[in-house]
């Protein structure tokens, strides 16, 4: 009896056993390939930069991204080198990078987690639930709560009224240039579209069709910017402007001077969102 006992025990235990192994969420991913400038930062800013194995050609902040081993370009990566790294999850972005390789990588059988957030209040959810998928919910929601701190004291003055009308006096005309020739401008459903509102600045492009519309040299023209804002596509966007600031040299904001190079950060959804956002305010107060 006392036998019969023990094997019936056993098989509880095991039973059990078996229950909780079938039940256990799986191991984090070891080996993550980012294939986007942003989500490199933000992989970084969770404590995530021992377990990138590649990176695109883009991802160069912060510096030790740049010693991380290269898959191509962020709209043009390699499949084969993503592949060579042996993955267990590729980190992609549904804004930039070719859907085409997330297909095939899954024919491959090779794990994708495709960061969806294209709006600038969709920023810190989004890095809360990549942040989960990858077993690293506390830091993820760490950095996604200051996130919002930083963009709720930013876009508020302590009177509560729109940082924008306040102080800039709102609806200054700007254009947001993205790319130079051809001529590639933050259209409406955009980052950067978000925080133009948020600063007060009128986006004379927000009733274009697509997200990043090419706009001609008339069309800019026509519409008499009052701003225009130059962001960083290239490491010398002064030189590579050339051409287009003579092309419009004489609209006000050329005349006056109004013309402000720009980093990054507004245009990469990551942990430097709050800078990029500032130096858009500071950008919209030029005289």
């Amino acid at each position: 009896m006392a036998d019969m006992k023990r094997v019936i025990l056993s098989l509880l235990l095991l039973a059990g056993w078996n229950e909780a192994a079938l039940s256990s969420p799986p191991p984090p991913p070891q080996r993550i390939v980012s294939l986007a400038p942003a989500l490199t930062e933000t992989l970084f800013s969770i404590g995530l930069g021992d377990r990138i194995a590649g990176v695109t050609n883009d991802c160069d902040r912060p510096k030790e991204a740049r010693r991380k081993p290269k898959i191509g370009g962020m709209a043009n990566p390699s499949l084969e080198a993503i592949v060579s790294l042996k993955p267990d999850m590729v980190v992609m972005t549904n804004d930039g990078n070719p859907k085409v390789i997330s297909d095939r990588l899954a024919r491959l059988g090779i794990k994708t987690y495709i960061f969806k957030s294209r709006r600038l209040a969709e920023i810190p959810d989004g890095i809360r639930e990549m942040g989960q998928a990858l077993g690293a919910g506390p830091a993820s929601e760490h950095l996604a709560g200051n996130i919002e701190t930083a963009l709720h004291d930013i876009a508020l003055l302590p009177d509560g009224n729109n940082a924008s009308e306040a102080v800039l006096g709102g609806g200054r005309k700007t254009l947001f240039v993205l790319w130079t020739s051809p001529l590639i401008v933050a259209g409406p459903g955009t980052i950067v579209d978000d925080a133009m509102k948020i600063a007060g600045l009128s986006n004379i492009a927000s009733d274009a069709g697509v997200a990043y519309p090419r706009f001609s040299v008339e069309t800019v023209i026509e519409r008499q910017p009052d701003l225009i804002l130059i962001g960083k596509m290239s490491d010398d966007m002064k030189t590579a402007s050339k051409g287009f600031l003579a092309s419009v040299n004489g609209l006000k904001a050329v005349k006056k001077g109004r013309i402000c190079f720009m980093g990054d950060a507004l245009y990469r959804p990551g942990p430097r969102i709050p800078e990029g956002m500032k130096e858009l305010i500071r950008c919209g107060k030029m005289p």
